[in-house]
C-alpha cells in the first residue's frame, strides 16, 4: 500500500528542496537541487524562476505517478522579502528580483516623507528601513523606474503564493509574507498601510494561512496550499509541541530572537538596534531581533586559527571553562568598545592571550553579551515566557549555551533540534485540512542547559 504524503517544496535563496511527510508528520524523503542564478534586466543576479517553476510541476508529476508515494497535499515555503507581478492575462512580467538590489534613495525617502517620516512609517509597519528587503518598496521601485511595465500590472503575490499560482492558478495573500518586513502592513490598525492603495499596489486581501485550493492534476485529486514564509514556517512546529509561551533563538550566520508573545509596540530604538516584527500562523505579531553573530564568529575564529595556528575548527574542542569567564568580565578585545556597538575590531590584539582556549572564551563572552542585549530587546516589560529555544549552529557550542543559560536564571533553557523545522511547519500549517483526524506527536528534540 502507498504512503500517505505531504510533499514541501522549500525554497531559500542557496537551498532549493522537495521533502515528503507522512501524515504523522514524519519525514520519508528529502532531495535537494541546485540552480544556476542569472541576471536581471539590470545586471543584477536573480533567481532562475523558469527552472523552478519547471522543477516543481515535473516533481509534482512524478509524484503522482509514483508506486511508492500517494500524494495528497503539497504547500511551499519561502525566503520573504521577493514579489511576483502578473499581467491581466496571469503571465509573469518581470524576473523574480533579488531582494538585494540597490533602490534610489529617493524613492523611500519621498514615502516617508509622505506619511508620517521615516521613524513613525517604521514603527507602524514594524519594518526597519532595509530598501528593497522591504518588499512593497520593490512594487514602489517598479512603478517609479519601470513605468511601462508597472501599468500593466494587475496582481501582485509574494513568493509563496505565487509558487502556490504556479499550480492552481488562484490569487491569494496571506498574512506571514506580509508581516515579513515588507512595510504594507499597518501594524497599529491590522490592514494595510494606507501607501498601498494610494499608490495603486494590486495585492489581494489576505486569507488565513492554512487555506488551500483542490486542483485535479493527471487525474488525481491533490489539495494545495498557498503557501507560508520561511520564519513563521519555523516557529509553526513550536506552537503545536510547547509547553508555555516560548521565545526561539535560531542561530546561524544571522542570529534572529523571535517572542510570539511580546504585544508591545515597536518603539524607534527597537528598530534603529534591527528589531522588527512577523506575522504568526495566528496573525499575531512576532517580535523580533537580530544580530549577525555567527559571521562576527566566524571571522574572528579565521584569525584566531591564524594566530595560533590551529586548524580551522579548532573551536569545536574548547571545553567551556566558567573560572576563565568569571577572570574576563568587562573586558572588550573583539568588539569596539563604544556603548551599544556591534562592530568588530578589524586587527584585534590577540597577544594579550596566552592560548586559544582563552581567547576564543573572551570572544564567545562578547558574543554572549551582544546575543542577550539583542534578545533584550524582545522581552515585553510584564515577562511571562517560560522556555527559550536555541537552534542551529550556535545550539551546539557548548561555551554559548551555558553563558545564555546563566544570564536568564528564572528562564528554561532549552537546545533544540527539528530537522528540516521550516519545512515541518509548511505541513503542518495544512495537516488539519488534509487530515482532520491526524494528531502527530511533535518531537521538539529538547535539550536542557543550567550555567554552571
Amino acid at each position: 500500500m502507498k504512503e500517505r504524503v505531504i510533499a514541501i517544496f522549500d525554497i531559500g535563496k542557496t537551498n532549493k528542496k522537495i521533502l515528503l511527510f507522512n501524515l504523522n508528520l514524519k519525514l520519508v524523503l528529502e532531495k535537494e537541487e541546485e540552480f544556476e542564478q542569472i541576471m536581471d534586466e539590470d545586471g543584477v543576479n536573480c533567481d532562475h524562476i523558469e527552472f523552478i517553476e519547471k522543477w516543481i510541476k515535473q516533481s509534482v508529476a512524478e509524484l503522482i505517478r509514483s508506486k511508492e508515494y500517494d500524494l495528497v497535499a503539497v504547500n511551499f515555503t519561502t525566503y520573504g522579502a521577493t514579489l511576483a507581478y502578473l499581467d491581466a492575462i496571469g503571465e509573469r512580467l518581470t524576473p523574480i528580483y533579488n531582494y538585494l538590489k540597490p533602490i534610489p534613495e529617493e524613492i523611500p525617502a519621498d514615502l516617508y516623507k509622505k506619511y508620517g517620516g521615516r521613524d513613525e512609517f517604521c514603527r507602524r509597519t514594524a519594518s526597519p528601513a532595509l530598501g528593497m528587503l522591504n518588499s512593497g518598496l520593490q512594487a514602489l521601485w517598479l512603478k517609479k523606474t519601470k513605468p511601462e511595465i508597472f501599468l500593466k500590472v494587475k496582481s501582485i503575490l509574494h513568493f509563496p503564493q505565487y509558487l502556490s499560482y504556479g499550480l492552481t492558478g488562484k490569487i491569494f495573500s496571506e498574512h506571514t509574507s506580509i508581516g515579513c518586513h515588507t512595510a504594507m502592513w499597518d501594524f497599529d490598525n491590522s490592514r494595510y498601510h494606507p501607501w498601498v492603495r494610494d499608490e495603486g499596489m494590486q495585492l489581494p486581501e489576505p486569507d488565513p494561512v492554512d487555506s488551500i485550493c483542490e486542483l485535479e492534476i493527471e487525474g488525481k485529486k491533490i489539495k494545495i496550499g498557498i503557501g507560508i514564509h520561511d520564519s513563521s514556517a519555523s516557529l509553526a512546529p513550536y506552537f503545536t509541541g510547547s509547553q508555555g509561551n516560548f521565545l526561539l533563538v535560531s542561530t546561524g550566520t544571522w542570529c534572529i530572537n523571535m517572542n510570539p508573545f511580546n504585544s508591545e509596540k515597536l518603539t524607534a530604538y527597537q528598530l534603529s538596534k534591527d528589531c522588527l516584527c512577523y506575522l504568526s500562523i495566528n496573525q499575531q505579531p512576532v517580535k523580533s531581533s537580530r544580530l549577525f553573530a555567527g559571521h562576527f564568529h566566524d571571522v574572528s575564529v579565521e584569525k584566531l586559527a591564524k594566530t595560533f595556528k590551529t586548524p580551522a575548527d579548532q573551536y569545536k574542542r574548547v571545553k567551556a571553562d566558567l573560572s576563565l569567564l568569571s577572570r574576563m568580565k568587562g573586558r572588550k578585545i573583539f568588539f569596539k568598545v563604544e556603548q551599544g556597538s556591534r562592530e568588530l575590531v578589524e586587527n584585534p590584539d590577540l597577544s594579550v592571550f596566552h592560548s586559544y582556549e582563552e581567547a576564543y572564551h573572551q570572544l564567545m563572552l562578547e558574543i554572549c553579551d551582544l546575543t542577550t542585549e539583542s534578545i533584550n530587546l524582545v522581552i515585553p516589560s510584564e515577562d511571562d515566557t517560560r522556555n527559550f529555544y536555541i537552534t542551529g549552529g550556535f545550539a551546539k557550542n557548548e561555551l554559548f549555551l551555558k553563558m545564555i543559560a546563566a544570564a536568564y536564571p528564572s528562564k528554561n533553557i532549552y537546545t533544540s533540534e527539528i530537522d528540516n523545522a521550516t519545512a515541518l511547519g509548511a505541513a503542518l500549517v495544512i495537516l488539519n485540512k488534509v487530515d482532520p483526524l491526524s494528531k502527530p506527536d511533535l518531537n521538539l528534540g529538547l535539550k536542557e542547559w543550567e550555567g554552571k
